[in-house]
């Protein structure tokens, strides 16, 4: 293994690196946009504005320019499914998602005033509202596939599918209350009581 002068290994200092212009290109592009409006900056300006090659900006973000609003996806999802699979032992699974979204409205990221800018840029712009929409099934997708998982059941089951669209919804109808805590805390503890009856029924017969 490659080795710095000072023993780190080099790995960590080019991850480092490839993180910080990552950023540099979300938040390069954040500010373009919020400034000028999503249509009138292009990817060639948020490059110069990074100080990177716009081929450099396509291998950090080849989905293009909506995925540069969106620079936290992957690890969103992650977050999410690691919320359901590596919840505390006697934690329920409506318990630990209710735990998880409590943290992403109340997270420093979510209170930063750039936040509400961004959630008004994108509801405004069609591309980026129907990126916002794609994103959230893989999501959706994704948290189902990880309940089904964990409670045994098939990955195209119902209940998974509907638990995971209706929870996953509860982070935007908390978006639009002006106490986003007591509106997560009130729609979990509802689907949970749906969440809670049904997963004790057994499962349908198989054809």
């Amino acid at each position: 293994m490659d080795e710095t002068i000072d023993g780190a290994p080099s790995g960590g200092r080019r991850a480092r690196k490839k993180a910080a212009t990552r950023q540099a290109l979300a938040d390069a592009a954040l500010r373009l946009f919020l400034e000028r409006g999503y249509e009138h900056v292009g990817v060639r300006e948020i490059a110069e504005v990074a100080d990177v090659s716009v081929s450099t900006l396509f291998n950090y973000f080849p989905q293009g320019k909506e995925a540069l609003v969106f620079d936290e996806d992957a690890d969103n999802e992650e977050a999410l499914i690691r919320a359901v699979t590596d919840r505390p032992p006697g934690r329920t699974i409506p318990e630990a998602l209710r735990s998880h979204f409590t943290g992403f409205v109340t997270s420093a990221h979510t209170r930063d005033p750039r936040f509400a800018g961004l959630r008004q840029l994108v509801r405004q712009t069609p591309a980026l509202r129907a990126y916002a929409r794609a994103m959230s099934l893989r999501h959706e997708t994704a948290l189902a596939s990880a309940l089904a998982d964990e409670t045994g059941r098939p990955h195209d089951d119902l209940l998974c599918a509907a638990y995971a669209r209706f929870t996953l919804d509860t982070l935007a109808f908390a978006g639009t209350r002006p106490d986003p805590v007591a509106a997560i805390e009130q729609a979990c503890l509802l689907l949970e009581q749906g969440w809670t009856a049904s997963v004790t029924r057994p499962g349908p017969d198989p054809a």
